[in-house]
């Protein structure tokens, strides 16, 4: 019997809790941050292909297929996207992620016009599933996926940090008031055990929320 590999899926969307979207005044490795002009108070998010100001239903597929040679051998496999957001959306338009077809941009904005006007910073956070699976009910826990993060150019630290899925909500990053941060995310599948043949799908959500 021939035993096909595994092809684990990881479907990511963006979401924010405010209505009002904004990416603001950006100046031209590892993240970027960048300040930002004090304005009316509002969020803005995006994973993979984004839009400036405006909703954007875009659901980006990361997905590996493993080689039955491989399977289950305990080396990471890497993951490839179908996101074609290779430069940021606003300001110098620079190539935040020059190889997007393994890479996800990701970049959140907190604006708020004083001290009065609301928190002083938004929280962005990632909530998955326990697991990814397929058709006929295999599973695959949510913690074989993690990332890590690059942002050519920049010396910045980590403001986005690398990391795994946990199953659940995590926060990753806290973005302080009239601040921008971006960078990259590569995903890569921990392929730990042998798993059974077909298709896993599974979707994340990233939120940027500020009370």
């Amino acid at each position: 019997m021939t035993r096909r590999a595994p092809t684990p899926t990881l479907r990511q969307l963006a979401g924010a809790c405010l209505a009002a979207l904004c990416l603001a005044d950006m100046a031209a490795a590892h993240a970027w941050s960048l300040t930002m002009t004090a304005a009316s108070r509002r969020v803005f998010l995006h994973v993979g292909n984004g839009t400036l100001d405006a909703t954007n239903g875009t659901v980006n597929l990361v997905q590996v297929t493993v080689p039955a040679t491989a399977i289950g051998n305990g080396l990471a496999q890497g993951m490839t996207s179908n996101s074609t957001q290779a430069n940021s959306l606003y300001g110098d338009n620079y190539a935040t992620c020059p190889t997007p077809s393994t890479q996800l941009m990701i970049g959140a904005s907190y604006r708020r016009s004083n001290a009065s006007n609301g928190p002083a910073s938004a929280t962005l956070s990632v909530t998955s599933p326990p697991s990814l699976s397929n058709a006929s009910g295999d599973t695959i826990p949510f913690t074989e996926i993690s990332w890590t993060v690059s942002a050519p150019g920049s010396s910045v630290p980590n403001v986005i940090p690398a990391g795994t899925f946990s199953g659940g909500t995590q926060t990753l990053a806290t973005v302080p008031a009239n601040t921008y941060i971006e960078n990259c995310h590569t995903y890569s599948y921990a392929n730990s055990e042998v798993r059974a043949a077909g298709t896993y799908n599974g979707r994340v959500t990233y939120t940027l929320s500020s009370p």
